[in-house]
């Protein structure tokens, strides 16, 4: 590398030196080209006019296999291996020994090194070391660009590597292709000790400040006037006035360190002492503090957060974590998905990208140090994968599915201002679910009936306290002004398992799914749950008002809500508020105790909605959260199908509705099977209703009833694909 030369020249220089100092008659090298393909870039003794030409798919031959399991090889009759692949432009087919090792980089396979003699020789531990070693710092010649010049890399379509799937957590559905920006905003400290301790307390002011500006910047933007992410933005707004944390950064410059030491010293300090909780909430506070971080100490160097100019059209972050703010620093337009290698469903970036409708996978393992800035990516939110550096004929398919899936929804847009029936006429409610204000723009167009649950418990999660009464009815109004006439059912909050209060103190569950959650919790706390129901009682001002309790187990627990509920009505009454002018009070069925006690609560309920979720974990004992039990225990099964039909048939004719609100809903074949059985209002999000209403018209109910009555009594039989099969049979939309 020292002499120089053309890149041919130093690739020739490095395979003659390592052929002879290895006593072998071939050294060669291979790179790996877009679209795994490993090509012959210089060779000691094959023939030279195989150079360039020779290639071999990752896989294909000996050094294929070395490529595509990045492990090395040593074979005294590499010809008699079952891998060896006979190329006759190399010449090769004198040669017997072989050894090849992978050129590896920070874990990609960059191409592979291989010595080859005529006769057959054991190749000792100590050459496998000195070729892994050799390999070692070609892989950092390729990394660095010294071994192909610019020109050839134009010429024959640039080094590639190899292909790459990540699985993780899906925290938002969708697909996306773009190309990676990786996300690492955080600063090396290059001074720690500082001259002028009133100087950088000045320093740090000053980019307190401008950070300050920012965020008020950002809550200034127009789509930042209401809803979630606006309330996640003054949480994080409310951080960079947290007096304890700037006391901290003070303190530590006035003890000799420069702003940018003081400030890491603050963060470190915090996360020293928190950062091993699982609390989510703790979690969540430490990724904005982090953020927070990262934009003081960016002031303090003078560096802009982002330069858009270098970032491509079509972006895929890719983040350890991130704050609210920091997603919403990128431009929106070009922003395709987001890919964390930490992450949770209820993160505060995660409730913004869900906003922005942007597709997030989350807890991929590793996925910083596997990606390189501007890699090809595939984001499958709906199957929690991340697809790095894909094939041509990957990348052909999924966009050949984004256009189909762009299809479906113009079609199913179509639908939208057909009535829900079937082909025999049996007319069935489509709802959906929401949990965020932003969600309610799908109402209108999706065409939906009404929202069948509205998650309440966000707004609570992303305050540091509990939301006053006219807070929380502020959004209630909000959503039934949207809603605009159309049924909305709220149900109260619904948190405890994986669903953190900070204010309402340790749940230390060892089974949170079946500890203090849900209703357990608004009876244990009722001035909670009475300003709540008092917020939604204010909110509705007059119009109609749909309740639902969540998690109900016995009958006294429901009797012990609607108790609250009537305290809250007298107390608007005496104040001469204005009283719904409809109230429906409603149950979760979600604990299968509460089946054989329907005789004694139908009385005390308008309506009741089955959490299929929580339903499934506790019918069978499988957590679901639990990867080895995801696929043990079928949702359609015959056992939960036959107790819902068992509510259907106790419900009817006592004149309660009865709707289905979990994700058994929102699927074509499942929600095929909750018709057959009696079910005939169903409630799902948002982008399920196109779908599920498409099916809903090909249907012949009777027929299905009929059919799913003479299977269910079959054991062994798989419901799931019979009723797959039926559906083919009878041209049902599925």
């Amino acid at each position: 590398m020292a002499r120089g030369g053309t890149p041919e020249e130093t690739l020739g220089e490095v395979v003659r030196l390592v052929a002879n100092e290895m006593v072998a008659e071939v050294c060669s090298i291979y790179l790996l080209r877009a679209g795994e393909v490993l090509e012959l870039f210089a060779t000691q003794g094959l023939n030279p006019s195989a150079v360039h030409r020779t290639r071999l798919r990752v896989g294909e031959g000996l050094v294929g296999d070395i490529a595509a399991h990045a492990r090395s090889l040593a074979l005294d009759d590499a010809q008699a291996h079952p891998q060896f692949a006979y190329r006759p432009e190399t010449g090769e087919e004198i040669y017997h020994s072989l050894a090849g090792v992978p050129i590896v980089r920070a874990g990609r396979v960059l191409g592979v090194l291989v010595v080859q003699n005529r006769t057959r020789r054991q190749y000792d531990e100590e050459e496998i070391e000195t070729l892994q070693t050799i390999a070692m710092v070609l892989a950092e010649m390729v990394a660095a660009q010294h071994i192909v010049s610019p020109n050839e890399v134009q010429q024959v379509d640039g080094l590639g590597l190899l292909p790459l799937r990540i699985d993780g957590v899906q925290l938002t559905p969708g697909v996306a292709i773009g190309h990676a920006v990786l996300h690492e905003p955080r600063i090396v400290i290059q001074k720690v000790v500082a001259e002028d301790s009133a100087a950088e307390q000045i320093r740090f002011d000053e980019a307190l400040s401008a950070v300050r500006d920012d965020v008020d910047r950002m809550l200034e933007a127009h789509d930042m006037q209401s809803g979630e992410q606006r309330e996640i933005l003054e949480t994080f707004r409310m951080f960079v006035d947290d007096r304890g944390w700037i006391e901290r950064v003070r303190e530590a410059i006035a003890s000799g360190l420069t702003a940018e030491a003081a400030v890491q010293r603050a963060f470190d300090d915090v996360r020293a002492r928190l950062g091993q909780s699982t609390d989510p909430y703790i979690r969540e506070r430490l990724s904005d503090l982090q953020d927070l971080t990262n934009r003081v100490q960016l002031r303090l160097t003078g560096r802009a957060a982002l330069d858009p100019s270098s970032l491509p059209e079509d972006m895929i972050v890719i983040a350890r974590d991130m704050g609210p703010a920091e997603l919403l620093d990128y431009d929106r337009t070009r922003l395709r998905a987001l890919v964390l290698e930490e992450g949770s469903a209820m993160s505060h970036v995660t409730i913004v990208a869900r906003a922005l409708d942007i597709p997030v996978v989350g807890r991929a393992p590793d996925v910083l140090s596997r990606v390189e800035p501007g890699d090809p990516i595939i984001v499958d939110g709906d199957h929690a994968q991340v697809l790095v550096r894909p094939a041509e004929d990957i990348v052909q398919t999924i966009d050949a599915a984004i256009e189909a899936r762009v299809e479906r929804q113009r079609k199913y847009a179509a639908l939208r201002e057909y009535p829900s029936a079937t082909r025999d006429q049996a007319r069935v409610g489509l709802q959906m679910n929401a949990g965020l204000l932003i969600d309610m723009q799908h109402l209108e167009e999706t065409g939906a009936d009404g929202v069948g649950l509205y998650r309440t418990e966000i707004p609570f999660m992303v305050r540091s306290e509990f939301p006053d009464v006219d807070a929380q009815a502020w959004l209630y109004s909000r959503v039934l002004d949207v809603a605009d006439g159309k049924p909305v059912t709220f149900r109260t909050l619904d948190v405890g398992g994986d669903k953190v209060l900070p204010y309402v103190g340790a749940f230390g569950d060892d089974n949170p799914a079946m500890g203090w959650r849900a209703i357990r919790i608004g009876l244990d706390r009722p001035a909670m749950l009475r300003r709540q129901l008092r917020a939604l009682i204010q909110a509705a001002n007059g119009r109609p008002l749909s309740v639902m309790f969540p998690m109900i187990a016995e009958v006294a627990e429901l009797t012990g809500a609607r108790k609250l509920l009537d305290l809250e009505l007298d107390r608007a009454k005496r104040r001469g508020l204005a009283l719904p002018e409809r109230l429906r009070v409603g149950v979760m069925f979600e604990v299968p105790a509460l089946a054989w006690q329907l005789d004694s609560l139908l009385p005390y309920v308008d309506f009741i909605s089955v959490g299929t979720n929580d339903l499934l974990q506790f019918l069978y004992a499988a957590d679901r959260g639990n990867t080895r039990l995801s696929g043990r225990y079928d949702s359609l099964s015959p056992a939960l199908l036959r107790l819902l039909h068992f509510v259907v048939e106790k419900t009817r004719p006592a004149g309660v509705d009865l709707s289905v609100c979990g994700e058994m809903a929102g699927r074509p074949v499942e929600a095929l099977a909750l018709l057959a059985v009696g079910v005939r209002t169903l409630s799902m999000v948002p982008g399920a209703i196109g779908p599920v209403k498409a099916m809903v018209r090909s249907l012949d109910l009777n027929e299905a009833s009929a059919f799913l009555a003479s299977v269910l009594t079959q054991p062994d039989r798989p419901l799931r694909e019979t009723l797959r099969l039926f559906a083919a049979d009878h041209a049902v939309e599925i």
